[in-house]
């Protein structure tokens, strides 16, 4: 039986970090067979991660940012090529060049891209990017470079936020349009929110909240905006930073359950399709899963993490060739760090799994903290700001569901000092940005009626 597992054809869609990752993975775990890597992009793999920050800078080029391989996994890459169906009971990937390739198993990695600005023809305007691609970044930072009068940044999340600190230090005059009340109130809720628009008006951001952008303006190339107080924003450079699309439009006729939060799967990042039913042969991995985790109530977890791409592409690989008894459940905790106006963040288990939060070191004013998050009296996240180091220590009680507040031990003070707050996590439905962990809970991305036959 093993040495079925470890032969045969394995497919893998999406070349990107999870992509990669699998495929050394798979070749780590004694997989023989042939492997197939598809990517619509035309580049290897590399990394998003500096796009936002040394790129932008000017401290590298996006073409410097390839993924280094940790061994040759062997496998025949199908770049530059966009995969646009798949038939499970042909057990094949169409691809738009025309050709469909056979699989015994499959792996989808397509991650997600940059949501586009709503209006295509404003969004086309010379001046206005979106960040997610190589392209993207090298676009982006030519003009940066270039000395733009003012860029107007459209989303307060971490991506908006990292290319505000950019342009600030580039000395350039940035302002940030937030829909919700604070920049990354949906990621880290309304305390450390507050900390975070208190450093981007320190540092020089013209910081918008509560409002949204109505109309890019500009005949040809972009000169400013509308927003929905009335007033202005005259700028030559607009970066639209609303979040990410998954994508999975192209399983749309699979019968998957792929819907707009992702394809969910089951810790073993086995697929399900829409009717529930777990399949055997169509695994899941990165930004595109979502799946269920015990640490947080089974809810069904869907990451923009780095940390996590890799950590369930090598579950994924280790379960596709491997016999159900010696499979393994994806249950890393999810991890998150990001460097902006001279602060390093780092966020460990889900922040927005919580209803009370308490400052366990440091302080706001010291702009040096560790907030820890809670949920019904346990421990589910924590994030530290320029207090790194310490996010070892909290996975630890979050890994073993202690209780919240947490023991006076984790303190540079005395616990009375920091009575617990609400979390204030805002519905994702008032921010112009989501969470980099969306909670998505049981409910299913369509609706389905079952036709019983009559007797």
């Amino acid at each position: 039986m093993s040495g079925e597992f470890k032969d045969g054809r394995i497919v893998i869609v999406g070349a990107s970090l999870a992509g990669l990752r699998a495929a050394e993975a798979l070749r780590d775990e004694g997989f023989t067979g042939s492997l197939t890597v598809v990517g619509d992009e035309p580049h290897p793999p590399y990394d998003r991660p500096p796009l936002s920050k040394q790129v932008l800078l000017g401290q590298a080029t996006a073409d410097t940012t390839d993924l280094p391989m940790r061994r040759d996994p062997d496998a025949d890459w199908r770049l530059g090529v966009r995969a646009t169906g798949l038939d499970p009971m042909a057990k094949r990937v169409l691809l738009e060049d025309g050709e469909s390739l056979p699989y015994d198993r499959l792996l989808i990695a397509t991650g997600t891209r940059a949501r586009p600005w709503p209006d295509p023809e404003e969004g086309a305007r010379d001046g206005v990017f979106t960040l997610r691609t190589r392209e993207d970044g090298a676009g982006l930072a030519e003009r940066l470079a270039a000395g733009p009068e003012r860029v107007l940044v459209i989303g307060g999340g971490f991506t908006g936020s990292e290319i505000a600190s950019a342009c600030r230090e580039r000395g350039l005059e940035v302002t940030v349009a937030e829909r919700g009340p604070a920049p990354l109130v949906g990621a880290l809720g309304g305390t450390l929110a507050k900390l975070a628009a208190v450093m981007q008006r320190n540092h020089g951001v013209d910081l918008r909240t509560g409002v949204t952008v109505t109309a890019l303006n500009g005949d040809g190339s972009f000169t400013g905006a509308q927003l929905s107080d009335g007033s202005r924003v005259d700028a030559d450079v607009c970066v639209v930073a609303l979040g990410a699309i998954r994508n999975v439009e192209w399983l749309a006729d699979s019968g998957l359950a792929a819907g707009p939060r992702g394809i969910a799967c089951d810790a073993g990042c086995r697929a399900f399709t829409m009717y529930g039913i777990v399949t055997d042969d169509i695994f899941v991995a990165g930004d595109v899963s979502r799946f269920p985790h015990p640490l947080f109530g089974y809810q069904m977890l869907s990451l923009e993490h780095w940390g996590n791409a890799v950590e369930q592409a090598e579950v994924a690989a280790h379960n596709m060739v491997n016999p159900g008894p010696l499979r393994r459940p994806h249950l890393a905790v999810p991890s998150f760090w990001s460097t902006q106006f001279g602060l390093n963040i780092k966020s460990v288990g889900v922040p927005t799994y919580s209803d009370h939060v308490v400052i366990a070191q440091g302080s706001l004013e010291a702009r040096r903290l560790a907030m820890v998050y809670g949920y019904q009296g346990r421990i589910t996240a924590a994030v530290t700001v320029d207090m790194a180091k310490a996010t070892d220590y909290y996975r630890h009680l979050i890994e073993t569901a202690a209780a919240f507040p947490p023991p006076p031990g984790a303190q540079d003070r005395a616990l009375a000092a920091d009575v617990p707050v609400p979390s204030a996590v805002p519905d994702p439905a008032l921010l112009s940005h989501g969470p980099t962990v969306a909670l998505t809970g049981y409910l299913p991305d369509r609706r389905l009626a079952v036709s019983q036959p009559t007797r």
